[in-house]
Formats: C-alpha cells, sequence, structure tokens
C-alpha cells in the first residue's frame, strides 16, 4: 500500500489548470494544421491562419488562447493500492483549481448557485470524477470546460429499435444546430449506452482522447470516421463562414445498457479543447 497525501494532488490540479489553459494539446495543433492545409476556401483558410497564430502566440506568451478559462472538469484515476491522506480529497481538489486559477491570472467563471448566480470568486467547485484502478499510481488530468461550446451539448433516450442510424444522425443534426455558436471547428465527444447520466459522462470523458487515436473497436474507429466526414460536409466550417473544417476530430466511448434503452450524448468542444495530466 503506497501513502499519497492530497497536498500533492492539490499542486499537480494548479500546475496542470495553468498549462492546460495555456498550451493546447500537441495532437490538437497538429489538427488545426491538417485543416489549415486542406482548406481552400479563402475565407475559412484566413479564419484558420488566425486561430493558429492565436494559438502560437498565446503558447509563446503564456497566456490563454481563449478568454473563457472554463469550468474545471478534473479527471483522477486512483489505484487502489493508493491510500490518500492528509485531508479531503474533493477539498484538495478544490485547493488546486482555486491556485491554478489565481496564479494563473486565469478567468474565474463558476457561480455557486445555477439560478442566484453570484460567482464563487476562485472558479471552484470543480467537476470531479473519480475511477478506481488497478496499481499504486494517481493519473491527474485536468480539463478547463468552456461553455459556449458546452451550450450545444444534448442528449437522447433514443429506442433501442432506433439503432445505429439514428445515433449517427443525432450526433449529426447535434453539430449542425449548434452552427458557429461553439466556434468552430470543433471536436465532437459523443457517449452511447449506459444510462441517462452515463452516457454524458461518457461523452465528456471521450473529449480526454488525443485526436490521432481512434476507438480501439475497430467498428467504432470506423463509425467515428464515418461520422467526422458526415459533419464535415455540412459545410458550417471555421467560425460558421463556410468551409470544409466544421469539425477536427470525433470520439465515442460506450459502455453497455438495458434491453429497453438506447442512450445517446453529444458533448461539443470547441478549436480549444484543452487538456492536461500527470501521474503521481
Amino acid at each position: 500500500m503506497r501513502e499519497l497525501d492530497v497536498g500533492i494532488i492539490a499542486g499537480a490540479v494548479a500546475r496542470l489548470c495553468v498549462q492546460a489553459n495555456r498550451a493546447l494539446p500537441p495532437d490538437v495543433v497538429a489538427a488545426l494544421g491538417r485543416a489549415r492545409a486542406g482548406e481552400s476556401w479563402p475565407l475559412a483558410a484566413g479564419v484558420l491562419d488566425e486561430i493558429c497564430q492565436n494559438v502560437a502566440a498565446a503558447e509563446e506568451n503564456s497566456l490563454p488562447p481563449c478568454q473563457d478559462t472554463g469550468m474545471a472538469c478534473v479527471f483522477l484515476e486512483v489505484g487502489q493500492e493508493v491510500h490518500l491522506c492528509g485531508g479531503g480529497l474533493a477539498e484538495a481538489v478544490n485547493r488546486g483549481v482555486a491556485e491554478g486559477y489565481e496564479t494563473g491570472l486565469l478567468r474565474k467563471s463558476v457561480v455557486a448557485d445555477p439560478l442566484r448566480r453570484v460567482n464563487t470568486k476562485d472558479n471552484t467547485p470543480a467537476l470531479l470524477s473519480v475511477e478506481i484502478v488497478p496499481g499504486d499510481a494517481v493519473k491527474v488530468t485536468v480539463v478547463p470546460k468552456g461553455f459556449g461550446s458546452e451550450n450545444m451539448s444534448r442528449l437522447a433516450m433514443l429506442k433501442p429499435a432506433d439503432g445505429r442510424p439514428a445515433v449517427e444522425d443525432f450526433v449529426v443534426e447535434t453539430v449542425r444546430l449548434a452552427g458557429p455558436n461553439p466556434c468552430p471547428p470543433v471536436v465532437v465527444g459523443v457517449g452511447i449506452g449506459g444510462s441517462f447520466d452515463k452516457a454524458a459522462a461518457l461523452a465528456k470523458k471521450a473529449l480526454l482522447r488525443p485526436l490521432d487515436v481512434p476507438n480501439p473497436d475497430p467498428w467504432y474507429a470506423e463509425m467515428e470516421a464515418g461520422l467526422l466526414a458526415r459533419i464535415n460536409e455540412l459545410g458550417t466550417g471555421p467560425a460558421g463562414y463556410g468551409g470544409r473544417a466544421t469539425a477536427l476530430g470525433l470520439a465515442i466511448e460506450t459502455f453497455p445498457t438495458h434491453i429497453a434503452g438506447l442512450p445517446v450524448a453529444v458533448n461539443i468542444s470547441c478549436h480549444v479543447t484543452r487538456r492536461a495530466s500527470t501521474v503521481l
């Protein structure tokens, strides 16, 4: 049994909040480059040029590429051989988020109550997801999620008889309805199965997968590629000005479900799809 002080997790969360908000993952940067190289519509090409320049300038100057520095989604994979000590885990994660957003001079966007709308002034609480896994390590991933794209997400409880065609149509229709609002080109996370809440969690988790890593199941990998092609045929394009690049990538996560159900959720992320991880 390995002991790990939650203060170490707090420190990691603080660092990752700043790191994720200042530098996009290499796979996202590469996808933006590929989108620019394949764009022939001048207006769309110009938008992609500006996006790429903005991302590069942000990293060079240690600044966020977007003013919406997101609500902190923190994913922990905790090894079952780890004994967490030194205080409460959720409290430590929130302490790390507060420190990271303060020291990183990041915009604090969280309100304490969804209707009374009073800002918490430190971007807490985080949205915390904990998974128990084999081993004696803890993997920490911070995903600052902006809400221009989050607001375009949808969930449906389809009939099992509707099958794959209905799932695919729902995904494409969700991106079509989003239009320019989520700052395309977007990244699309799809969750299929489980229950009402599980499907949404799967869709968010799908955004953690690098854009150059296909689904390990060839059947779903083919489905991902087909959906991405259909979405890019919509013609929404960068910033909604038309063009080939409506989406940079799409990932599907699945889970067993009930014989009477077919839940599907779509979580949309903008071109500033941020994530940073470390293993403790």
